[in-house]
Protein backbone atom coordinates (compact mmCIF):
# COMPACT_ATOMS: atom_id res chain seq x y z
CA UNK A 1 0.00 0.00 0.00
CA UNK A 2 3.00 2.75 0.71
CA UNK A 3 2.73 5.25 -2.04
CA UNK A 4 -0.97 5.42 -2.87
CA UNK A 5 -1.82 8.80 -3.84
CA UNK A 6 -5.08 10.20 -3.50
CA UNK A 7 -6.20 12.96 -5.91
CA UNK A 8 -8.83 15.08 -3.30
CA UNK A 9 -10.96 17.72 -4.60
CA UNK A 10 -12.12 20.56 -2.16
CA UNK A 11 -13.92 23.97 -2.11
CA UNK A 12 -12.11 26.88 -0.56
CA UNK A 13 -13.94 26.28 3.15
CA UNK A 14 -12.84 25.74 6.65
CA UNK A 15 -14.29 22.36 6.46
CA UNK A 16 -11.81 21.51 3.91
CA UNK A 17 -9.39 21.44 7.00
CA UNK A 18 -8.88 17.82 7.32
CA UNK A 19 -7.48 16.40 4.00
CA UNK A 20 -5.36 20.35 3.41
CA UNK A 21 -3.78 19.16 7.73
CA UNK A 22 -3.54 15.72 6.96
CA UNK A 23 -1.25 16.38 3.67
CA UNK A 24 0.52 19.79 5.13
CA UNK A 25 1.09 17.82 8.54
CA UNK A 26 2.43 14.27 7.74
CA UNK A 27 -0.77 12.75 8.86
CA UNK A 28 -1.39 11.08 5.29
CA UNK A 29 2.17 10.15 4.90
CA UNK A 30 2.51 8.76 8.14
CA UNK A 31 -0.07 6.05 6.85
CA UNK A 32 1.70 5.79 3.66
CA UNK A 33 -0.39 7.65 1.54
CA UNK A 34 0.08 10.66 -0.38
CA UNK A 35 -2.48 13.57 -0.60
CA UNK A 36 -2.58 16.13 -4.01
CA UNK A 37 -5.55 18.65 -3.51
CA UNK A 38 -7.04 20.23 -6.34
CA UNK A 39 -8.92 23.35 -5.89
CA UNK A 40 -12.32 24.63 -7.14
CA UNK A 41 -14.89 27.13 -7.11
CA UNK A 42 -18.11 25.08 -7.81
CA UNK A 43 -19.73 22.12 -6.33
CA UNK A 44 -21.07 21.65 -9.42
CA UNK A 45 -17.05 21.46 -10.78
CA UNK A 46 -15.94 18.90 -7.45
CA UNK A 47 -18.96 17.08 -8.41
CA UNK A 48 -17.77 16.49 -11.94
CA UNK A 49 -14.25 16.09 -11.40
CA UNK A 50 -15.09 13.04 -9.06
CA UNK A 51 -17.66 11.35 -11.65
CA UNK A 52 -15.16 11.60 -14.47
CA UNK A 53 -11.87 10.22 -12.59
CA UNK A 54 -9.77 14.00 -12.78
CA UNK A 55 -9.96 13.25 -8.75
CA UNK A 56 -10.08 9.85 -6.22
CA UNK A 57 -12.41 11.53 -3.58
CA UNK A 58 -14.12 14.91 -2.60
CA UNK A 59 -14.62 17.40 0.06
CA UNK A 60 -18.16 17.32 -0.53
CA UNK A 61 -21.71 18.57 0.51
CA UNK A 62 -23.21 15.58 2.18
CA UNK A 63 -26.93 16.19 -0.11
CA UNK A 64 -25.19 16.17 -3.47
CA UNK A 65 -23.27 12.28 -2.95
CA UNK A 66 -26.72 11.46 -2.11
CA UNK A 67 -28.44 13.02 -5.23
CA UNK A 68 -25.65 11.83 -7.43
CA UNK A 69 -26.33 8.50 -6.32
CA UNK A 70 -29.81 8.27 -6.80
CA UNK A 71 -29.35 10.01 -10.21
CA UNK A 72 -30.73 14.10 -9.56
CA UNK A 73 -30.08 16.34 -11.91
CA UNK A 74 -27.87 13.74 -13.51
CA UNK A 75 -27.43 10.19 -14.71
CA UNK A 76 -26.89 8.05 -11.62
CA UNK A 77 -23.19 7.19 -10.05
CA UNK A 78 -23.14 4.94 -6.82
CA UNK A 79 -20.95 7.43 -4.16
CA UNK A 80 -19.84 6.13 -1.50
CA UNK A 81 -18.78 8.29 2.25
CA UNK A 82 -16.59 6.48 4.73
CA UNK A 83 -15.79 9.88 6.95
CA UNK A 84 -17.69 13.03 7.42
CA UNK A 85 -15.73 15.73 7.51
CA UNK A 86 -17.57 17.97 10.21
CA UNK A 87 -20.22 19.14 11.84
CA UNK A 88 -22.22 22.55 11.48
CA UNK A 89 -20.13 25.60 10.56
CA UNK A 90 -22.07 27.24 8.49
CA UNK A 91 -24.45 30.14 8.95
CA UNK A 92 -27.27 32.17 7.82
CA UNK A 93 -26.31 36.12 6.74
CA UNK A 94 -28.44 39.29 6.51
CA UNK A 95 -27.82 42.00 4.31
CA UNK A 96 -27.06 44.93 5.98
CA UNK A 97 -30.58 46.28 4.49
CA UNK A 98 -31.70 43.48 5.88
CA UNK A 99 -30.50 43.34 9.05
CA UNK A 100 -31.91 46.68 9.98
CA UNK A 101 -35.06 46.01 8.86
CA UNK A 102 -35.42 43.07 10.95
CA UNK A 103 -33.42 44.10 13.98
CA UNK A 104 -30.35 42.07 14.36
CA UNK A 105 -28.46 43.42 17.67
CA UNK A 106 -25.82 42.05 18.76
CA UNK A 107 -26.21 39.25 20.09
CA UNK A 108 -26.90 35.65 18.28
CA UNK A 109 -30.71 35.79 17.88
CA UNK A 110 -33.51 33.41 18.95
CA UNK A 111 -35.03 31.36 15.13
CA UNK A 112 -38.38 31.75 15.85
CA UNK A 113 -37.88 35.88 16.95
CA UNK A 114 -36.13 36.42 13.82
CA UNK A 115 -38.21 34.23 11.39
CA UNK A 116 -41.01 35.91 13.08
CA UNK A 117 -39.81 39.30 11.82
CA UNK A 118 -38.39 37.89 8.68
CA UNK A 119 -42.05 36.54 7.77
CA UNK A 120 -43.65 39.87 8.04
CA UNK A 121 -40.73 41.45 5.63
CA UNK A 122 -41.25 38.56 3.23
CA UNK A 123 -44.83 39.08 3.29
CA UNK A 124 -44.86 42.79 2.28
CA UNK A 125 -41.84 42.71 -0.15
CA UNK A 126 -43.29 39.69 -1.96
CA UNK A 127 -46.80 41.61 -2.23
CA UNK A 128 -44.98 44.37 -3.86
CA UNK A 129 -43.47 41.84 -6.47
CA UNK A 130 -39.95 42.10 -5.08
CA UNK A 131 -39.98 38.40 -2.87
CA UNK A 132 -36.78 38.53 -0.73
CA UNK A 133 -33.87 36.43 -2.32
CA UNK A 134 -31.71 34.36 -0.32
CA UNK A 135 -28.26 32.26 -1.78
CA UNK A 136 -27.54 28.55 -1.12
CA UNK A 137 -24.27 27.10 -2.39
CA UNK A 138 -25.70 24.47 -4.38
CA UNK A 139 -29.59 22.80 -5.07
CA UNK A 140 -28.46 19.72 -3.15
CA UNK A 141 -27.10 21.13 0.19
CA UNK A 142 -27.11 21.23 3.83
CA UNK A 143 -27.18 24.72 3.76
CA UNK A 144 -30.51 24.96 1.08
CA UNK A 145 -32.05 22.38 3.51
CA UNK A 146 -31.06 23.64 6.48
CA UNK A 147 -32.37 26.96 5.29
CA UNK A 148 -35.48 25.83 3.85
CA UNK A 149 -36.51 23.86 7.15
CA UNK A 150 -35.84 26.58 9.31
CA UNK A 151 -37.92 29.20 7.64
CA UNK A 152 -41.06 26.20 6.71
CA UNK A 153 -40.99 26.33 10.23
CA UNK A 154 -41.59 30.02 11.20
CA UNK A 155 -43.95 29.46 8.41
CA UNK A 156 -42.45 31.15 6.11
CA UNK A 157 -43.27 29.16 2.12
CA UNK A 158 -39.84 28.43 0.51
CA UNK A 159 -40.18 29.12 -3.59
CA UNK A 160 -43.19 31.14 -2.59
CA UNK A 161 -42.89 33.80 -0.25
CA UNK A 162 -39.41 33.75 -0.66
CA UNK A 163 -36.91 32.70 -3.85
CA UNK A 164 -33.66 30.50 -3.23
CA UNK A 165 -30.90 30.75 -5.33
CA UNK A 166 -27.20 29.17 -6.00
CA UNK A 167 -24.13 31.14 -5.55
CA UNK A 168 -20.96 29.96 -5.20
CA UNK A 169 -19.18 30.25 -1.61
CA UNK A 170 -16.19 32.37 -3.06
CA UNK A 171 -18.62 34.97 -4.04
CA UNK A 172 -21.44 35.10 -1.56
CA UNK A 173 -20.02 38.41 -0.16
CA UNK A 174 -20.13 39.80 -3.41
CA UNK A 175 -24.06 38.84 -4.20
CA UNK A 176 -24.62 40.41 -0.99
CA UNK A 177 -22.54 43.70 -2.09
CA UNK A 178 -24.29 43.85 -5.59
CA UNK A 179 -27.39 43.72 -4.00
CA UNK A 180 -28.17 40.48 -5.97
CA UNK A 181 -29.53 38.19 -2.81
CA UNK A 182 -31.03 39.46 0.45
CA UNK A 183 -29.40 36.90 2.44
CA UNK A 184 -27.27 34.25 2.31
CA UNK A 185 -26.49 30.66 3.72
CA UNK A 186 -22.91 29.52 3.45
CA UNK A 187 -19.79 27.88 5.23
CA UNK A 188 -16.66 30.31 7.15
CA UNK A 189 -15.24 31.95 6.18
CA UNK A 190 -17.74 33.79 3.95
CA UNK A 191 -19.98 34.66 6.23
CA UNK A 192 -17.21 36.14 8.48
CA UNK A 193 -15.69 38.38 4.83
CA UNK A 194 -19.05 39.61 4.35
CA UNK A 195 -19.01 41.10 8.05
CA UNK A 196 -15.73 42.28 7.41
CA UNK A 197 -16.70 44.21 4.30
CA UNK A 198 -19.76 45.51 5.68
CA UNK A 199 -21.72 43.83 3.54
CA UNK A 200 -23.42 41.46 5.84
CA UNK A 201 -24.87 40.41 9.61
CA UNK A 202 -24.97 37.34 10.63
CA UNK A 203 -28.42 36.47 12.04
CA UNK A 204 -28.33 32.67 12.60
CA UNK A 205 -25.47 30.28 12.92
CA UNK A 206 -27.05 26.66 11.09
CA UNK A 207 -26.10 24.78 14.53
CA UNK A 208 -29.41 26.89 16.17
CA UNK A 209 -31.09 25.25 13.17
CA UNK A 210 -29.41 21.57 13.74
CA UNK A 211 -27.29 21.33 16.39
CA UNK A 212 -24.87 18.58 15.18
CA UNK A 213 -26.26 18.86 11.56
CA UNK A 214 -24.06 17.04 8.68
CA UNK A 215 -22.23 19.17 6.93
CA UNK A 216 -19.05 18.24 4.55
CA UNK A 217 -18.08 14.31 3.67
CA UNK A 218 -15.36 12.93 2.08
CA UNK A 219 -16.50 10.83 -0.68
CA UNK A 220 -15.99 8.85 -3.92
CA UNK A 221 -16.96 6.64 -6.62
CA UNK A 222 -18.45 3.35 -5.05
CA UNK A 223 -16.26 1.37 -7.33
CA UNK A 224 -13.22 3.28 -5.94
CA UNK A 225 -13.74 2.43 -2.94
CA UNK A 226 -14.52 -1.83 -3.59
CA UNK A 227 -11.04 -1.45 -5.40
CA UNK A 228 -8.34 0.79 -3.02
CA UNK A 229 -10.32 -0.05 0.17
CA UNK A 230 -7.47 -0.48 1.97
CA UNK A 231 -5.47 2.53 0.55
CA UNK A 232 -9.08 4.49 1.86
CA UNK A 233 -8.79 3.07 5.30
CA UNK A 234 -5.52 4.23 5.61
CA UNK A 235 -6.79 7.44 4.39
CA UNK A 236 -9.53 7.52 6.75
CA UNK A 237 -6.58 6.72 9.74
CA UNK A 238 -4.99 10.01 8.41
CA UNK A 239 -7.96 12.09 8.11
CA UNK A 240 -9.07 11.05 11.63
CA UNK A 241 -5.50 11.86 13.64
CA UNK A 242 -5.80 15.40 11.70
CA UNK A 243 -9.04 15.64 13.21
CA UNK A 244 -7.64 15.00 16.40
CA UNK A 245 -4.94 17.67 15.67
CA UNK A 246 -7.10 20.08 14.33
CA UNK A 247 -9.25 20.90 17.66
CA UNK A 248 -6.11 20.45 19.90
CA UNK A 249 -6.25 24.14 21.60
CA UNK A 250 -2.43 24.96 20.64
CA UNK A 251 -3.20 24.12 16.67
CA UNK A 252 -5.51 26.93 16.06
CA UNK A 253 -3.20 29.72 14.90
CA UNK A 254 -0.90 27.21 13.12
CA UNK A 255 -3.93 25.67 11.07
CA UNK A 256 -5.26 29.00 10.37
CA UNK A 257 -2.01 30.12 8.62
CA UNK A 258 -1.94 26.57 6.77
CA UNK A 259 -5.32 27.18 5.86
CA UNK A 260 -5.05 30.73 4.76
CA UNK A 261 -2.74 30.31 2.15
CA UNK A 262 -3.46 31.47 -1.47
CA UNK A 263 -3.68 27.44 -2.62
CA UNK A 264 -5.94 26.40 -0.44
CA UNK A 265 -8.40 29.22 0.95
CA UNK A 266 -6.97 32.32 -0.28
CA UNK A 267 -8.42 34.24 2.71
CA UNK A 268 -7.72 36.44 5.08
CA UNK A 269 -6.06 34.62 8.35
CA UNK A 270 -8.04 36.15 11.20
CA UNK A 271 -11.90 35.32 9.91
CA UNK A 272 -10.32 32.06 9.55
CA UNK A 273 -8.94 31.49 13.14
CA UNK A 274 -12.18 32.73 14.32
CA UNK A 275 -13.98 30.13 13.23
CA UNK A 276 -11.94 27.50 14.40
CA UNK A 277 -12.12 28.88 17.88
CA UNK A 278 -15.41 29.71 17.58
CA UNK A 279 -15.67 33.33 17.80
CA UNK A 280 -18.13 34.88 15.36
CA UNK A 281 -17.98 38.39 14.86
CA UNK A 282 -22.05 38.99 13.98
CA UNK A 283 -21.72 42.37 12.92
CA UNK A 284 -19.15 44.99 10.92
CA UNK A 285 -16.65 46.41 13.57
CA UNK A 286 -18.20 44.06 16.22
CA UNK A 287 -16.41 42.10 19.34
CA UNK A 288 -16.26 38.39 18.22
CA UNK A 289 -18.81 36.28 20.54
CA UNK A 290 -18.19 33.08 21.60
CA UNK A 291 -20.79 30.29 20.60
CA UNK A 292 -19.11 26.53 21.51
CA UNK A 293 -19.18 24.33 18.74
CA UNK A 294 -20.19 26.58 15.99
CA UNK A 295 -17.37 24.23 13.94
CA UNK A 296 -17.22 20.73 15.22
CA UNK A 297 -15.11 18.46 13.69
CA UNK A 298 -13.78 15.66 16.75
CA UNK A 299 -15.48 15.07 19.77
CA UNK A 300 -18.37 12.43 19.90
CA UNK A 301 -17.05 10.41 17.19
CA UNK A 302 -17.74 13.24 14.98
CA UNK A 303 -16.17 11.87 12.08
CA UNK A 304 -18.89 8.68 12.21
CA UNK A 305 -20.84 8.36 8.75
CA UNK A 306 -24.46 7.61 10.86
CA UNK A 307 -26.69 6.34 8.20
CA UNK A 308 -29.73 8.12 9.97
CA UNK A 309 -27.74 11.93 8.81
CA UNK A 310 -28.18 10.24 5.16
CA UNK A 311 -31.69 9.85 5.84
CA UNK A 312 -32.69 13.15 7.39
CA UNK A 313 -31.03 14.43 4.19
CA UNK A 314 -33.53 12.27 1.90
CA UNK A 315 -36.14 13.24 4.03
CA UNK A 316 -35.46 17.04 2.76
CA UNK A 317 -34.37 15.83 -0.91
CA UNK A 318 -38.18 14.39 -1.03
CA UNK A 319 -39.85 17.05 0.22
CA UNK A 320 -38.31 20.47 -1.42
CA UNK A 321 -38.09 18.26 -4.77
CA UNK A 322 -41.87 17.64 -4.07
CA UNK A 323 -41.23 14.36 -5.24
CA UNK A 324 -43.20 10.84 -3.58
CA UNK A 325 -41.20 8.89 -1.05
CA UNK A 326 -39.56 5.95 -2.26
CA UNK A 327 -38.59 3.39 -0.04
CA UNK A 328 -35.79 1.85 -2.35
CA UNK A 329 -34.37 5.32 -2.74
CA UNK A 330 -34.21 5.69 0.73
CA UNK A 331 -32.15 2.51 1.58
CA UNK A 332 -29.39 3.63 -1.47
CA UNK A 333 -29.61 6.98 -0.01
CA UNK A 334 -28.76 5.15 3.91
CA UNK A 335 -26.12 3.00 1.75
CA UNK A 336 -24.11 5.78 0.94
CA UNK A 337 -22.97 6.29 4.13
CA UNK A 338 -20.36 3.62 4.92
CA UNK A 339 -20.09 3.14 9.16
CA UNK A 340 -18.47 -0.06 8.42
CA UNK A 341 -15.41 1.07 6.46
CA UNK A 342 -14.95 3.87 9.32
CA UNK A 343 -15.79 1.03 11.72
CA UNK A 344 -12.71 -1.27 10.02
CA UNK A 345 -10.51 1.67 9.04
CA UNK A 346 -10.37 2.40 12.96
CA UNK A 347 -10.11 -0.89 14.96
CA UNK A 348 -7.68 -0.96 17.38
CA UNK A 349 -7.16 2.72 17.58
CA UNK A 350 -8.84 3.72 20.80
CA UNK A 351 -11.09 5.94 18.96
CA UNK A 352 -14.84 5.89 20.29
CA UNK A 353 -16.74 3.38 17.67
CA UNK A 354 -20.18 3.25 17.72
CA UNK A 355 -22.25 0.04 18.40
CA UNK A 356 -25.17 1.58 15.61
CA UNK A 357 -25.19 2.80 12.31
CA UNK A 358 -27.71 4.77 13.07
CA UNK A 359 -29.96 6.78 15.58
CA UNK A 360 -32.76 9.16 16.28
CA UNK A 361 -31.65 12.48 15.16
CA UNK A 362 -32.74 15.30 17.41
CA UNK A 363 -33.56 13.21 19.89
CA UNK A 364 -31.07 14.92 22.87
CA UNK A 365 -31.55 17.93 25.08
CA UNK A 366 -28.43 16.97 27.57
CA UNK A 367 -24.79 14.50 26.64
CA UNK A 368 -25.68 10.89 27.12
CA UNK A 369 -23.84 7.83 26.93
CA UNK A 370 -24.15 5.62 23.90
CA UNK A 371 -23.12 2.13 23.01
CA UNK A 372 -19.81 1.68 21.38
CA UNK A 373 -17.99 -1.36 20.38
CA UNK A 374 -14.39 0.42 21.16
CA UNK A 375 -13.28 3.02 23.16
CA UNK A 376 -16.34 5.09 24.91
CA UNK A 377 -18.65 7.38 23.63
CA UNK A 378 -21.01 10.51 24.67
CA UNK A 379 -23.16 12.49 22.49
CA UNK A 380 -24.23 15.42 22.85
CA UNK A 381 -27.34 17.49 22.28
CA UNK A 382 -28.39 17.49 18.59
CA UNK A 383 -32.02 19.18 18.78
CA UNK A 384 -33.42 20.78 16.14
CA UNK A 385 -34.66 24.06 16.92
CA UNK A 386 -38.41 22.97 16.87
CA UNK A 387 -38.02 20.11 18.59
CA UNK A 388 -39.16 17.46 16.05
CA UNK A 389 -37.17 14.13 16.43
CA UNK A 390 -36.52 12.75 13.27
CA UNK A 391 -36.77 8.44 12.99
CA UNK A 392 -35.03 7.04 10.28
CA UNK A 393 -36.79 4.09 10.28
CA UNK A 394 -40.35 5.94 9.61
CA UNK A 395 -39.47 8.97 7.40
CA UNK A 396 -43.34 8.42 5.38
CA UNK A 397 -44.60 9.36 8.91
CA UNK A 398 -41.87 12.10 10.20
CA UNK A 399 -42.64 13.94 5.92
CA UNK A 400 -46.49 14.05 7.03
CA UNK A 401 -45.97 15.85 10.20
CA UNK A 402 -44.04 18.36 8.73
CA UNK A 403 -45.57 22.08 8.26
Amino acid sequence: MTGERFRIGFLPLVDAALPILAHELGFAAAEGVAIDLVRDMTWATVRDRLLYGHTDAAHMIAPLAIATTLGKDRPAVPLAVPFVLGLNGNAVTFSARLAHEVGLGGALGDPLAIGAALKRIAADRAAAGKPLRFGVVHRYSSHNYMLRYWLAGVGIRPDQDIEIVVTSPPFAADALAAGEVDGICVGEPWNSIAVDRGVGHIALATAQIWRRGVEKVLAMRETVLDERRDAIEALVRALHAAAAHFVEPGAAEESAGILARPEYLDAPRDAILRAITDRIRLVPGGEPIHYPDFMFQYREAANFPWRSQAAWLYSQMVRWDYMAFDASEAAAAGHVFRPDVYRAALAGSGAPLPGASSKLEGGLDEPIGAGSTQGRLTLGSDRFFDGRAFDPDDIETYLTELP
